[in-house]
């Protein structure tokens, strides 16, 4: 009995040392992004206690004496405070709302059409902004928006009589641009994943609803929208847990730094850069970071912790 166990073990070795050798090759393949995750994502994290200590020239960044939080109070004493964290929060909820309905819509529409081959045209025209640099970005809003030879001020309003507009010294028409740019530069990213799921649904599930009478609308609403759903909560989770973040060209690059425009641009990243350039203080940027970080892990810790208690199986763990 005891010889007939100690073979069995023996096989579900060989077997198991057959099958980690079949891994070697995939495992080689993903070594070069592990080490590139190690380095980008997990050695920094040694800097973190920069956040915590006192800025020392004399010695090297890691030889200031610790001040624990002191580096943190510029971010919650200054009467900028409220301002920039209005700013990052409000557009960034504005962000993940406009951003997701115009995804689904949108991806919606491109599976509607019948031409497999006009479909991926669009598919890639509408993810080719999202690779462009937020520096040409810029440029091209500068060429729309400029004062002068601006294309919008020459080519539209002044052909219709209405008098030129100061784009960059009026922040009321700011957070529309801000939110056209940010959704039409980032919606080729978060259509990607939605059209994925939706090529994955069955197109059983579509001819039994036509069988049963169902309209297009209401296949798009029983139908395709359930199966959207644990991706647009994924998506949601993860946007939820970068919302004290906000992208650096979209509100620094894209209005040229105008000093017009600080009350509807300045967010959480401006301004700490803007204090780095003006102070020179690593120390409080690193803290900006810092704070940035605890934070999103925080809100994605409590999203996903309510989305398991309403939908257990599309949390994120």
């Amino acid at each position: 009995m005891r010889a007939t166990t100690d073979m069995k073990l023996s096989g579900v070795r060989k077997k198991n040392k057959i099958k980690w050798k079949s891994y070697i090759p995939l495992y080689l393949m993903a070594l070069p992004a592990l080490i590139y995750v190690f380095i980008n994502n997990y050695m920094p994290l040694y800097g973190m206690q920069i956040a915590f200590r006192e800025l020392d020239f004399s010695g090297s960044i890691f030889s200031g004496k610790f001040v624990w939080f002191d580096n943190f109070k510029f971010l919650f004493t200054t009467k900028d405070a409220m301002i920039m964290t209005r700013n990052t929060v409000l557009y960034n909820l504005l962000f993940i709302v406009v951003g997701t309905i115009f995804s689904v819509f949108v991806a919606i529409l491109f599976n509607e059409i019948l031409s497999k081959r006009l479909a991926k045209f669009y598919q890639s025209a509408v993810l080719i902004p999202f690779f462009i640099s937020m520096v040409v970005v810029s440029y091209l809003g500068f060429a729309f928006l400029s004062s002068e030879n601006g294309f919008i001020n020459n080519s539209i309003l002044k052909p219709l009589g209405i008098d030129p507009v100061s784009w960059y010294t009026e922040p009321k028409y700011w957070p529309y641009i801000i939110l056209f740019v940010h959704t039409w530069k980032g919606m080729g990213y978060s259509l990607l994943f939605i059209t994925v799921r939706i090529i994955t649904i069955s197109k059983d599930y579509y001819e039994a609803a036509k069988i049963d009478g169902a309209t297009k609308w209401q296949q798009i609403f029983y139908i395709t929208l359930p199966f959207l759903k644990p991706v647009i909560v994924l998506m949601t989770i993860l946007s939820i847990g970068r919302i004290f973040y906000s992208d650096f060209g979209l509100f620094y690059q894209l209005p040229m730094s105008s000093g017009a425009l600080y009350d509807v641009t300045t967010t959480i990243d401006t301004y700490s850069f803007r204090a780095l350039m003006n102070l020179g203080d690593i120390t409080m940027s690193t803290a900006t970071g810092v704070y940035q970080s605890i934070v999103g892990f925080v809100l994605i810790l409590v999203t996903n912790y309510v989305t398991r208690k309403f939908s257990k199986e599309d949390s994120l763990f």
